[in-house]
């Protein structure tokens, strides 16, 4: 028995009477309430008008969590549309299952409809939401401990996740502990946001090159902790899916960033601009 491991919760869902409170739900919830608040405060700092967050969001939230869901089925079907499976069970967002991915591409296109309405430039919001959109991951992240999910292999670490038998890899049901790659994914992302955050002050990261930051560094984070877990995943020569997907943007958005600076992208925005935002 390793006394200093992580202990998973006993449970992920609590009733409010006849209401499930599911743990998953809530912390997606909580990640993007910091993320609203977090993007409006550096709006206002930057002279813009921060209610205009709120009415993006209304758009840009249901979109990625739909994006989110599409791509997570689309790239596991297996989970959901294989002999004995559940199909309907593809509905299940509480029982986790987020693509990152898909969210943040369907969630572009609800935040590019919110940004229409209110006169206000996507590469703009883009910047403003980047370091709490990251920040929201994080904590996101915390409903896959809840729900024993998405960890890695088998470790003695003093840091080690203590993983139910009904939770564990069918290939090792005795071993109870394994890496937690939900918390290395997280404390990974509140280091990203923290990158952001200076790099915004430092440097004069406009036009979606602070966006592009954003995807560099969580690729990074994503590439390595995704090659330590364990849990089903489909593979393209060797490597999950979902690391190739890593690979793929952090070399477009390194571009995207080594073009931009060469053209001289990325300067301050007028200081009296409605639509800037503190990057």
């Amino acid at each position: 028995m390793n006394l200093a491991a992580l202990p998973s919760p006993a449970t992920s869902v609590w009733y409010l009477g006849p209401v499930p409170l599911r743990a998953y739900a809530l912390c997606i919830i909580a990640g993007i309430i910091v993320a609203i608040l977090l993007t409006r405060r550096r709006i206002r700092a930057a002279g813009g008008d921060p209610d205009v967050v709120a009415d993006i969001a209304t758009w840009a939230v249901p979109f990625g969590i739909l994006g989110g869901r599409v791509y997570h089925v689309a790239t596991s079907p297996e989970l959901y549309f294989a002999p004995g499976r559940e199909p309907i069970r593809a509905l299940y967002l509480w029982e986790g299952g987020l693509g990152i991915w898909g969210a943040v591409a369907l969630g572009a296109v609800g935040a590019w409809i919110g940004c229409r309405r209110n006169g206000v430039r996507l590469t703009d919001f883009a910047d403003a939401v980047a370091p709490g959109l990251v920040l929201a991951q994080a904590i996101g992240r915390w409903g896959n401990y809840f729900n024993q999910e998405l960890y890695g292999g088998p470790t003695t670490l003093p840091w080690a996740l203590e993983i139910d038998p009904a939770h564990r890899p069918a290939a090792t049901p005795d071993i109870g502990l394994y890496h937690p790659t939900f918390l290395y994914e997280s404390l990974w992302n509140v280091g990203a946001a923290l990158v952001l955050l200076w790099a915004g002050k430092r440097f004069a990261l406009r036009n979606g090159r602070l966006f592009a930051l954003y995807v560099v560094l969580y690729t990074a984070g994503r590439g390595w902790i995704e090659m330590m877990r364990v849990d089903q995943a489909n593979h393209i020569l060797g490597l999950r899916l979902n690391v190739w997907t890593s690979v793929i943007l952090f070399v477009a958005a390194l571009a995207f960033l080594l073009v931009a600076r060469r053209r001289g992208q990325g300067e301050p925005a007028a200081p009296n601009s409605s639509t800037a935002a503190r990057t």
